[in-house]
């Protein structure tokens, strides 16, 4: 399963290394000197996390790619912007869901 996790690499000018991330486990990272070897090295970190919270029954984070989403949350903005956005929309011609997610995807 570990595997499936979000793995991310980037450089860190504070440490002057590529710097690998896993998003399912944001307290983790790893530093290397080549990109190649910070992802290598996240993955064998959340490896060896995965495999120790197996053996003492805790619950694993499930890999982003592999969760069912809705395609529903709320939002709240202040009623100036809602307003806005509504106003936009009828301009639009177009309802405010089409609206947002259009904005949002872009």
């Amino acid at each position: 399963m570990d595997d499936k996790y979000t793995y991310r690499v980037t450089w860190s000018a504070e440490d002057e290394e590529y710097v690998g991330l896993c998003a399912e486990f944001p307290g983790l990272s790893w530093l290397a000197k080549t990109q190649e070897a910070s992802l290598a090295g996240i993955k064998d970190v959340v490896h060896e996390l995965v495999k120790d919270m197996q053996y003492k029954g805790e619950t694993i984070p499930q890999p982003f790619a592999t969760r069912n989403y809705s395609g529903k949350f709320t939002v709240r903005v202040p009623p100036e912007i809602h307003r806005k956005l509504e106003l936009e929309a009828a301009e639009e011609k177009v309802s405010l869901n089409r609206l947002v997610s259009a904005k949002l995807s872009s």
